[in-house]
């Protein structure tokens, strides 16, 4: 008998070993070094050695610590049951009706069985609900007595399940498993991707957790395969933007910026972008972070901050890759808006987001960057601004509230307005989907000479009104008119901006 601490040891499979007796009394077959051993957890040593007393498989036994036993223990459970989870192809028929409270509620035996099969149940159901409702991120949350599950849906997290605290724990620590994370880590945040199988598709998951003052924080991002990227059309725009679109898209060189707060679709809306000009003649890379649409018509690279692939140094590679239409994720800082503008000037088109509030808002950034103005005049041909609205449900009736408040923001009123009610149809939210709403700044000549002169937001902005740019505040008050949106929706993506 030897003892040896921190060690990672790797599982070995044995068809005469019972892994569900070796989980219960923590006594696992492993490999060091080449060589065989059953590794056990001081903790509980004495049940081990009385398993080990009736097997007939004789190893060395390796007494290690906690953490080490959990990395091998993190395998074992990885091993029985990642062909569950590739091999699992949910009907609808038999999971669309599964409640996750009630199922947590029904499960009471989670915590009392050795059996993993009803947290690997719940997942993998967590997993189908949320792409069944459409949610765009999975949010499991430890607080002093439980655990909460949330689903962002529309752009709101609405909650789906109240957990016992010890099950959010096994909950987590299935997540962890599935997406090649440490188990036994629980101090610092990690990072990880996984993907599952649903109905025939495969669906790639981007992994957040953290450590917070009760327990861990899980963030499960579901990540969009390219059949999924909305065409021009389908973006949701009124005619009148999705024909300064094309309009923009038809350039050969120059910079489109897409706008707008965090969760507005920008990145869909490039990716639209990218997949209305992709073609076999056109070299087009981009640089994301992360990788929200995986697609096989462009060429994508995956910011790495670990590495030292940021922003910069994938855009400074990209232009020696002989590229046609280049996308960057978002532009942060100086350094990547000089390398982005340098490529719109040097016969490349040039895709990228901005964090403002405005179209016209765009200049005022990079100009805070320090570009000077004369280079973005020079290479900068349109800035969409965009918001996305959640769509008031059938269900919604009349109510004029807050009329005279609305008054206040745009004028007299003459038509009635709506509020959500909650049904079946929207899962009682009263919204059903979204609408994305946006204002289109094209640059024209007059434009460039305001910008390289200097003017301000409000010169630029009347002349792009001159010239027929409908802003985002008018669009949202012809929402409200068609009883599309409510006045606190209104109010929310930007109406007293």
């Amino acid at each position: 008998m030897i003892q040896k601490y921190n060690i990672n040891p790797k599982v070995i499979h044995l068809d005469s070993f019972d892994y569900e007796e070796g989980i219960k009394f923590s006594l696992i077959p492993a490999e060091i070094d080449n060589k065989s051993y059953f590794v056990a957890n001081e903790d509980n040593l004495m049940d081990a050695l009385n398993l080990y007393s009736k097997i007939d498989q004789q190893f060395e036994i390796l007494i290690t610590d906690k953490d080490s036993f959990e990395r091998l223990l993190s395998q074992v459970i990885e091993l029985k049951t990642q062909k569950d989870l590739e091999e699992n192809n949910f009907e609808e028929d038999e999971e669309e009706n599964i409640d996750l409270e009630d199922f947590v509620k029904s499960s009471i035996d989670i915590l009392n069985s050795e059996d993993t099969a009803p947290i690997i149940k719940f997942v993998n159901s967590m997993f189908f609900q949320a792409v069944k409702k459409q949610a765009s991120d999975i949010h499991i949350e430890t607080h002093e007595h439980y655990g909460m599950l949330r689903f962002r849906i529309d752009g709101v997290l609405i909650n789906q399940a109240k957990i016992n605290k010890k099950v959010v724990e096994l909950i987590i620590n299935r997540i962890k498993v599935i997406s090649n994370l440490d188990i036994s880590e629980k101090r610092i945040p990690q990072d990880g991707r996984t993907h599952i199988k649903l109905q025939k598709q495969q669906i790639d998951i981007r992994v957040s957790i953290i450590p917070t003052y009760f327990g861990e924080k899980v963030v499960m991002r579901i990540l969009m395969e390219s059949s999924q990227i909305p065409t021009l059309k389908e973006l949701g725009f009124d005619s009148h933007i999705t024909d300064g679109f094309k309009e923009l898209l038809d350039h050969s060189y120059g910079m489109i910026l897409v706008t707008g707060p965090t969760g507005s679709g920008k990145s869909t809306t490039l990716h639209s972008f990218l997949q209305t000009i992709a073609s076999n003649e056109k070299n087009i890379i981009t640089v994301e972070d992360p990788v929200e649409y995986k697609t096989d018509n462009i060429n994508q690279i995956q910011v790495n901050q670990k590495v030292g692939l940021d922003f910069q140094k994938a855009l400074r590679s990209i232009l020696r890759q002989d590229p046609d239409i280049v996308m960057v994720g978002e532009i942060r800082d100086k350094e990547t808006a000089q390398i982005a503008i340098q490529a719109a000037l040097t016969g490349h088109l040039m895709l990228s987001t901005l964090h403002t509030n405005s179209a016209v808002a765009a200049i005022t950034r990079l100009i805070d960057m320090g570009i000077d103005s004369y280079l973005i005049s020079s290479s900068l041909i349109g800035v969409l601004s965009q918001r996305l609205s959640r769509v008031l449900c059938s269900c919604k009736k009349k109510n004029n509230l807050y009329k005279n408040e609305l008054e206040k923001i745009i004028g007299k009123v003459d038509f009635d307005l709506y509020e959500p009610v909650g049904c079946e149809k929207c899962n009682f939210t009263g919204f059903k989907g979204r609408k994305a709403i946006g204002e289109l700044f094209m640059i024209n000549d007059e434009v460039r000479i305001l910008i390289a002169k200097g003017a301000s937001d409000v010169e630029i902005k009347n002349n792009a009104i001159k010239y027929g740019m409908k802003t985002l505040k008018d669009s949202i008050v012809d929402l409200i008119k068609a009883g599309d949106i409510s006045f606190k929706e209104a109010v929310r993506i930007g109406l007293k901006d």
